[in-house]
C-alpha cells in the first residue's frame, strides 16, 4: 500500500513535470512566434530605408543634368546664354565708393610716378602664355618669375581653385615686394634655394651673372635647362636681392581665376599692378589642353572643384576609363574657363579709367601673327624699350617648324600660322560645336568666328 501511494505520487510528480516542461516548451515557442515578426519588419523597414536613400540620390545625381539640359537648350534657342559676374556688383561698388569718397584718389591711380613697374600676365592653361612670359624673361630690365604659384597649388592639393585664389593673391603681393620667404610655406622646409622656384632652368636671371656664369642677361637667346641645371643653387636672399635691382617685375601664371581677385594690388600705392590679359581662340585652348590632357588633369580637377556643388558632383562624375576621365576633366574646365573670360570681360567693362589704363588686353593670334608691332605695344604698356635683337627674337620665335614639339611645355620656334588652325584638322564636329556652345559669347567679344559645322 506504501508503495502505491508512492507510485501515484511519483506519477503524479512525473504529471506536473510535464505539464511544466510543456508549459515551458509553449513559452518558448510562443517567443519564438513572436519574435519572427518582429524581424521581418525590421528587415522590411531596413529594405525601405535603403530604396528610399538610393532614390534620393539618384535624384540628387539627376536634378544636375536636368538643370545643365536646360542650360544647353538656352544656348540653341537664344543663341547664347547671359552670363553673370558674381564678384562684379561689389568691385563695381567699391570703385563707385572710392569715387564718391576722393574723386583725386581714382585718378591718382593712373598717373602718379612710381620708380618700378610691377607687371602679371593673366592667362589660362594652353594659350600661348609661356611665350608672352618668354618675351619678358628675355629682356634685360626685367625680373622674370614663371608660374610661382605652382608650389602652392602642388601642396594645396586638392584643394578647389576658388578657395586658394586668396592665398594666390598674397602670394603675388610677397613676390612682388621682392620678398621670397613666402616660397617656403610650401616647401615642407625652411632650407629653400633657387632650385625650388618652379621653371628655374630657364630663367634668365637665376642662369645669368652674377647668379651663374652660364649666360648674360644682355645676350638674348633661349636658355637650355641642361645648361642651367649646373648653376649651383643660391640662397633666396641672393635672389631677393637681385630682384631689386630691376626696374621691371613680371610673374606670368595661369591660377587666377577672377580678375576681380587682384584690384587690391591695383590699388596698393606699392605695388600700382599692371595687367596684361591674353586670349586665344577657345576652340585652339581645347585643342591644345586636349593634347595635353593628363598633364592637365590634376588642375583641371581643382579648377571644376570650385564651382557649385551640384555643378562639382555633376561634373566629377565621369567614366571610369583613364583616358576618358581625363579627356572629361578638360573639357568641362574648358567650359569654366569661357565662364572666367566673359567675367573678367564684364569687370573692364565697368572699371574705372584708372584700371583700364592699367589693363592691356591681348589676342595670341595678334601676337605670333604680327610679333614686332604686338611686341611694340606691349613694351610701351610695360615701360620698355624694344631693341633689334628682342625684334628678331619674336620673329624667330613664331617662324619655326611645325605646331608644337614633342614636349607641349617646352618653349621652342613654332609655326604661328599652324599653331593658330591646327584645331581646325584635329577637333571633330562634335567638339567644335560644344566649344562654339558654351563659349559662344567670349568668342563674339573677342571677334571669333564660328565655323558652323553641321553634325554628320
Amino acid at each position: 500500500m506504501f508503495s502505491s501511494k508512492q507510485n501515484r505520487k511519483s506519477r503524479g510528480y512525473d504529471v506536473i513535470g510535464r505539464r511544466h516542461n510543456d508549459t515551458m516548451d509553449t513559452v518558448r515557442v510562443t517567443k519564438i512566434r513572436v519574435s519572427h515578426p518582429a524581424e521581418a519588419m525590421k528587415r522590411r523597414l531596413q529594405k525601405k530605408y535603403i530604396i528610399l536613400i538610393l532614390g534620393y540620390s539618384v535624384l540628387l545625381l539627376l536634378i544636375p543634368y536636368v538643370l545643365d539640359y536646360r542650360s544647353k537648350s538656352s544656348y540653341i534657342k537664344d543663341g547664347y546664354q547671359q552670363q553673370k559676374c558674381p564678384d562684379l556688383e561689389s568691385t563695381i561698388a567699391l570703385w563707385t565708393s572710392t569715387r564718391t569718397g576722393n574723386s583725386t584718389e581714382v585718378e591718382d591711380y593712373g598717373n602718379r610716378s612710381q620708380s618700378r613697374t610691377h607687371i602679371y600676365l593673366h592667362a589660362t592653361w594652353r594659350t600661348g602664355s609661356s611665350f608672352l612670359g618668354e618675351l619678358f624673361n628675355q629682356h634685360p630690365d626685367v625680373f622674370y618669375l614663371y608660374e610661382p604659384m605652382w608650389n602652392m597649388w602642388q601642396a594645396l592639393y586638392p584643394g578647389d581653385a576658388g578657395s586658394l585664389q586668396g592665398a594666390v593673391r598674397d602670394m603675388m603681393n610677397s613676390l612682388f615686394r621682392c620678398d621670397f620667404s613666402v616660397l617656403k610655406l610650401y616647401a615642407g622646409s625652411s632650407n629653400v634655394t633657387t632650385s625650388f622656384i618652379f621653371g628655374w632652368k630657364t630663367n634668365k636671371v637665376i642662369c645669368s651673372e652674377p647668379l651663374c656664369k652660364a649666360y648674360k642677361k644682355h645676350e638674348i637667346g633661349l636658355v637650355q635647362g641642361d645648361v642651367c641645371s649646373k648653376c649651383r643653387s643660391r640662397d633666396l636672399k641672393e635672389l631677393e636681392k637681385e630682384c631689386k635691382k630691376y626696374p621691371v617685375m613680371v610673374i606670368k601664371d595661369v591660377r587666377v581665376l577672377d580678375l576681380a581677385v587682384l584690384v587690391p594690388l591695383m590699388r596698393d600705392p606699392a605695388i600700382n599692378l599692371q595687367i596684361v590679359q591674353l586670349f586665344r581662340d577657345p576652340r585652339a585652348v581645347h585643342n591644345s589642353r586636349m593634347k595635353s590632357k593628363l598633364a592637365l588633369v590634376k588642375e583641371s580637377i581643382q579648377v571644376l572643384r570650385s564651382k557649385k556643388q551640384s555643378d562639382k558632383y555633376k561634373r566629377l562624375l565621369v567614366p571610369s576609363n583613364r583616358v576618358h576621365r581625363a579627356e572629361n576633366y578638360v573639357s568641362s574646365a574648358m567650359e569654366l574657363i569661357c565662364d572666367n573670360w566673359l567675367n573678367d570681360m564684364l569687370l573692364v567693362m565697368n572699371a574705372p579709367p584708372w584700371v583700364k589704363r592699367n589693363y592691356m588686353r591681348l589676342k595670341y593670334e595678334n601676337l605670333v601673327l604680327r610679333p614686332v608691332d604686338e611686341l611694340q605695344r606691349l613694351y610701351r604698356f610695360s615701360n620698355l624699350t624694344l631693341s633689334p635683337a628682342m625684334e628678331k627674337f619674336a620673329v624667330n620665335m613664331t617662324h619655326g617648324r611645325g605646331y608644337s614639339s614633342d614636349k607641349p611645355f617646352l618653349i621652342s620656334p613654332r609655326d604661328a600660322k599652324e599653331a593658330i588652325y591646327a584645331w581646325r584638322e584635329r577637333l571633330n564636329v562634335e567638339q567644335v560645336n560644344q566649344v562654339e556652345a558654351y563659349c559662344s559669347e567670349v568668342m563674339r567679344q573677342l571677334g571669333y568666328q564660328k565655323m558652323n559645322m553641321d553634325k554628320t
